[in-house]
């Protein structure tokens, strides 16, 4: 029944994708990322304020059902939430998927519905692809303040 509602969630993030759209309001970044192993690609775009939040993020791509609902889960996630939170969000949603194991203290929201995908490892880059593209913008950002997270 879990695994029905789950897959019912997952399926919803990739038919209505949540903060699919440009944003071209001043002061927004964005990267361009291809998933090495299916070809699926999207674009992340965000608005970082001067305190590390992420004031507004979305993407847009075409791909698989588990990697356009993937980002769909991870915008709505971590948008309005310190950039300290998010990648340990990041951290916990690699565990999750590459490792099968529920992160601590790490609200995945409902990113959880892809628990899953970790007996499919031929589907962890789909799952993975928009987080995998946070993860550079974070190692981008940090490098550019002079600053760890």
């Amino acid at each position: 029944m879990l695994d029905q509602l789950y897959r019912q969630l997952v399926m919803d993030h990739a038919k209505h994708r949540r903060n699919h759209r440009e944003l071209k309001e001043e002061g927004t970044s964005y990267l361009s990322y291809k998933n090495p192993t299916c070809g699926d690609v999207m674009t992340l775009y965000w608005k970082m304020s001067p305190d590390h939040i992420i004031e507004e993020v979305s993407f847009i791509g075409e791909g698989c059902s588990i990697s356009m609902a993937s980002c769909s889960m991870m915008t709505e996630l971590i948008k309005g939430k310190k950039l300290e939170e998010v990648k340990k969000q990041k951290e916990g949603m690699e565990e999750l998927i590459k490792k099968g194991r529920h992160p601590e203290r790490v609200d995945l929201g409902d990113a959880l519905a892809l628990e899953g995908v970790h007996k499919l490892k031929a589907r962890h880059n789909c799952a993975l692809m928009g987080w995998q593209a946070l993860g550079m913008v974070i190692q981008e950002y940090e490098k550019k303040n002079e600053m760890v997270i």
